[in-house]
Formats: structure tokens, sequence, C-alpha cells
């Protein structure tokens, strides 16, 4: 539905039955559950960055991010982003579960309108920050930097020190750069 509307568009779900995260894996949540809200942006090459730092600002303390694009609430998912883009605009989707998860993932356990209110204001202000400046703030909140990690990329797993992310977003394990792929913390 959001890929039809215009840049600025908001689109909020009350719950989900169909969506979808990365590599097509499925994310379900009930009614009422979840705040699940896509945003119609400009492109930008740091936006999954950009929106992992406005989640976790509008979540509060005590949310990290994992690379490239869950948040976590005590080294649990709390919420995930999802991010496509066209050369004219960018989709961002963000969903947090709120009153309920599945099995071993966590919940922030707050109200969706106050929550929606303060990603919103955390989405145009991050959207806009320099590069700089969202991959500083990443940085800080990230749960993955320092830590060891596995990172698979077509079925080929690498594992290592995850050491830093770049000015570009890539992903740094043992001095090698991962533009993408599926990390576990180890």
């Amino acid at each position: 539905m959001a890929r039809e509307l215009p840049i600025g568009s908001i689109v909020i779900a009350d719950h989900q039955t169909a969506g979808r995260g990365r590599m097509e894996r499925r994310w379900e949540a009930p009614p009422g559950a979840a705040l699940l809200v896509s945003f119609v942006l400009q492109p930008n090459p740091l936006l999954s960055l950009a929106a992992g730092v406005a989640a976790s600002e509008a979540c509060g303390a005590g949310i990290r991010l994992k690379w490239p694009n869950d948040l976590l609430l005590d080294n649990r998912k709390v919420g995930g982003i999802l991010v496509e883009t066209t050369p004219q605009k960018a989709i961002c989707g963000i969903g947090v579960n709120l009153t309920w998860a599945p099995e071993g993932a966590a919940m922030l356990d707050r109200p969706r309108e106050p929550l929606f209110g303060r990603l919103r204001t955390e989405i145009d202000t991050w959207a806009a920050a320099t590069p700089d400046a969202v991959v500083k703030r990443w940085r800080e909140l990230s749960a993955t930097l320092g830590r060891r990690v596995r990172i698979e990329v077509a079925g080929e797993a690498t594992e290592g020190l995850a050491q830093d992310i770049t000015a570009g977003g890539e992903l740094i394990v043992d001095g090698k750069p991962f533009i993408a792929g599926t990390v576990t913390h180890l």
C-alpha cells in the first residue's frame, strides 16, 4: 500500500498477518499488540541505520541496535526495520512489539500512540541528519560492535569480531566489510 503513496505519507496497521522482514521472513502481530508503521521518505543510503537510531530514541532507554536492522531489549528482539528503495522514494517499515511478542522475543509494554508520536519526530530528525551524525549515534547504540558475531551472506558464514561500521553503513568483521547479511551474536 505505501509503495503507491507520495513522499511524506505514513501508513499504520493495527495488526499484521502477512508482514515480512529481511530475507522474506514472516512478521506477524495480533490486533493492537504492536506499533506497525511505514514511512514514505526520500531515498537515503543510510536510511536503515537512521531508522534504527530513530526507533531506539523513540522507544527509550535500554533499546540497542543489532546490525543491520533489529531493535533489542535485554538482548532479545523487540522490533525490526525494513527499508525498500526505488530511485524516487524509500519505504521504511518499522515494527515494535508492544504488548505481545513471539516466543523468545521481547515486548516494550508501552502504549502505541505516544510511541508513534515520538517515532514520527525521531524519523524526521534522523532521516535528515548528516551521515556522520547517524553513524556516530548508531555506534553509541550498537549491541553488535565489540562482539563476536557470525555473519551469513549467500550461504557462506564468517565468524569474527564486529569492529565498526563504515560511513556507508557496512559492518566490519575482522577487517572485512559486509554491506548485507544475517548477523548472529555469539
